[in-house]
């Protein structure tokens, strides 16, 4: 079922060009990308393909060298780093394949940290990250640090510190790439229940074609061009 709405993400004839002495590299070409609210999308290509750029494009960590980024309709292709950062703390929330928590907090701490950014009560951060720290089953680890936490445990911490801020969008880069095919789908199974449940909108970049198979939608680079796109009907909402 393809969405009515207008998307909440949109790439137009994105270039991403990189410098590299006096040799230019592009890793985006004339992108064309859109996502609609409630999907969930898995982003595919092989090694260079320009899948992290345009993670990066679609999270609003990077701008383009040249075309426009949209997010809720808001070209956010010249905004500031300042500005993108307030954008990234309301609309999107990040699960990095090396999970980039902080060490020296605990997990409690860790899911806390995206809140005083947007200037969110110290009463209402513990209460908000424990609830999502429950709803991650990791009620009984709160006060532990990564270090003692197995890597599911930490993606966990990981994926519940992408929620608290509420994100219309959950950006996704390889999240079960560190973690043994238990975890892995336990983690999975997580971001089903967000898509499914929570109706946001997930956008997964992965090279695991067992993993993408849960998206409602596949999208194949290539050269730094979408080169393919899959619907799979069973999966999307």
């Amino acid at each position: 079922m393809k969405p009515k709405t207008e998307p909440i993400i949109e790439l137009r004839d994105v270039w991403k060009i990189y410098q590299m002495e006096e040799v230019e590299v592009p890793a985006l070409r004339g992108l064309n990308l859109k996502v609609f609210p409630k999907e969930f999308v898995a982003i595919m290509g092989p090694s260079g393909s320009g899948k992290s750029t345009a993670m990066n494009m679609v999270g609003c960590l990077d701008i383009p060298t040249q075309g426009n980024v949209l997010l809720d309709g808001q070209d956010i292709s010249a905004l500031d780093e300042s500005n993108l950062a307030q954008i990234r703390g309301r609309k999107i929330g990040f699960i990095f394949q090396t999970f980039n928590l902080m060490p020296n907090l605990s997990a409690l701490e860790n899911v806390m940290l995206p809140m005083i950014f947007q200037g969110i009560p110290m009463a209402k951060r513990v209460k908000k990250a424990e609830k999502l720290l429950n709803l991650v089953d990791l009620g009984g680890r709160m006060d532990h640090k990564p270090t003692e936490l197995s890597g599911g445990e930490q993606q966990r911490v990981a994926i519940a510190r992408s929620l608290v801020n509420d994100p219309e969008v959950i950006l996704a880069d390889e999240p079960t790439g560190n973690l043994d095919s238990k975890r892995g789908n336990e983690i999975i199974s997580i971001l089903l229940n967000l898509h499914k449940d929570e109706g946001k909108t997930i956008i997964m970049v992965t090279h695991d074609a067992n993993l993408a198979k849960y998206a409602g939608r596949i999208l194949h680079l290539k050269d730094g061009q979408i080169v393919n796109e899959e619907n799979n009907e069973k999966t999307a909402v």
